[in-house]
């Protein structure tokens, strides 16, 4: 189970990532996945699921998506 900073912040990447018409192949590739099975996953609703980036997954992802990883990060603690 994720905990709710994992949640916040995975739900972030997707919302910048479909505002920036990006496809979770597109995040993957960019962070040297070949496939994008490890993203949908983490991106799944499944309640068992306990996937998540870290911080060089993040790191990457801001690279991709052409934003700051502290855009990913909420302004106070959860």
């Amino acid at each position: 189970m994720r905990s709710p900073i994992e949640q916040y912040i995975i739900d972030k990447v997707k919302e910048i990532r479909i505002a920036k018409g990006k496809s979770q192949a597109d995040i993957a590739y960019g962070i040297g996945f070949e496939s994008t099975g490890y993203i949908g996953e983490i991106e799944s609703p499944n309640s068992e699921n306990s996937e998540a980036y870290n911080i060089d997954h993040l790191n990457a992802i801001a690279m991709v998506l052409e934003c700051s990883p502290k855009d990913f990060w909420p302004e106070k603690p959860l």
